[in-house]
């Protein structure tokens, strides 16, 4: 599937804007501020179902009532309406004339989306990371969001509940049992997209880097065994823990995924270069294992990252992708690019 245009109204800054796309490589250029971006989030909004950014209201432009969001594709045409207030739903999904509350499960094209703070995956919060390799789970397992939708659900009453005065710890059992049959499941998950992408992540790190390093990733949670009855025992065995700091201390929304770099961790030993071509090395898997999962090529949203690497990673961001439709943003067109489409603000 190829995106062909796109029109956005009310979104953001832009009030009414229409653009056409290359199958290729497209380049939004513009001042900081002209709304480069929100042309990337209406495009993730409409092939994803939702933002990566914000709220529907946070999109929704100053003072307007609605937004818009029109796609042409090479096989549809689809359309997304906000509307907050509107009698039957606030947001609707448009599908060549049919409509539907949430975009389909079979929908959902594969977006792989790059933005500068990527590059700080290795550096940042455990959460980042979590959220990086849950989404990638996702879209290579579009049954996973429900899993993870069911769990936030249940710790969000379950941490309500530690909350109240007085609980009776008995109460929390039966939040317990459902927190640990939907947490093992994603624990399983993450265990086995982190295995599958340890199959060639030092292959093409050191095919980027032109090294003999050694990259590895790490989740530190036992899998060995049930699961399940050890994700219980720790809910349990810390529930006055939690009844004190009002919170669920123990489960997979506390975990972290570890990368190593030559055997130590590389949030610590590893340089700027090196830690941006390990990040690079994740995007290209994440390409290739959505494309070998469901078998389509994802569409490429590259968010401002040539100004944040060097020549030699920018040669080896386009190269890679050079089969995916990719729309990226940037301040001025790289050398590189000057044979893409050109969209300016």
């Amino acid at each position: 599937m190829i995106v062909k245009s796109i029109n956005v109204k009310n979104v953001r800054s832009h009030d009414d804007f229409n653009g056409v796309f290359s199958d290729g490589t497209t380049v939004i250029t513009g001042k900081n501020g002209s709304g480069k971006t929100t042309l990337l989030e209406s495009l993730y909004v409409g092939l994803r179902g939702k933002s990566f950014k914000g709220t529907d209201k946070e999109m929704l432009r100053h003072n307007k009532s609605w937004y818009r969001i029109d796609l042409g594709l090479d096989d549809e045409e689809r359309t997304v309406k906000y509307q907050p207030g509107d009698q039957y739903k606030s947001k609707i999904f448009e599908l060549d004339e049919k409509k539907f509350a949430r975009l389909p499960k079979t929908s959902k094209y594969p977006v792989v989306l790059f933005e500068p703070d990527d590059l700080r995956l290795l550096h940042g919060s455990p959460s980042r990371r979590r959220r990086f390799f849950d989404l990638l789970v996702t879209q290579t397992n579009p049954e996973y969001q429900t899993i993870v939708n069911r769990y936030e659900k249940i710790l969000k009453q379950r941490n309500a509940l530690l909350k109240e005065k007085g609980t009776d710890t008995n109460r929390l059992f039966a939040w317990n049992v459902s927190l640990a049959k939907y947490g093992s499941q994603i624990i399983s998950a993450r265990k086995d997209i982190v295995d599958k992408i340890n199959q060639s992540i030092e292959t093409v790190y050191n095919k980027i880097a032109k090294t003999k390093d050694s990259v590895k990733l790490n989740y530190p949670y036992p899998t060995s065994g049930n699961v399940e009855q050890r994700l219980l025992a720790e809910l349990e065995a810390n529930i006055q823990k939690d009844l004190i700091i009002g919170s669920t201390s123990v489960g997979p929304h506390r975990h972290d995924i570890e990368v190593y770099f030559n055997n130590k961790l590389a949030e610590t030993s590893a340089s700027r270069g090196e830690t941006r071509t390990i990040v690079l090395a994740l995007k290209f898997i994440e390409v290739a294992m959505i494309e070998i999962a469901i078998n389509q090529k994802p569409i490429v949203l590259l968010d401002d990252v040539f100004s944040e690497l060097d020549e030699a990673r920018q040669t080896q961001l386009v190269s890679n992708f050079h089969k995916n439709q990719i729309v990226m943003t940037s301040v001025a067109v790289p050398n590189k690019l000057k044979g893409a489409k050109i969209i300016k603000l």
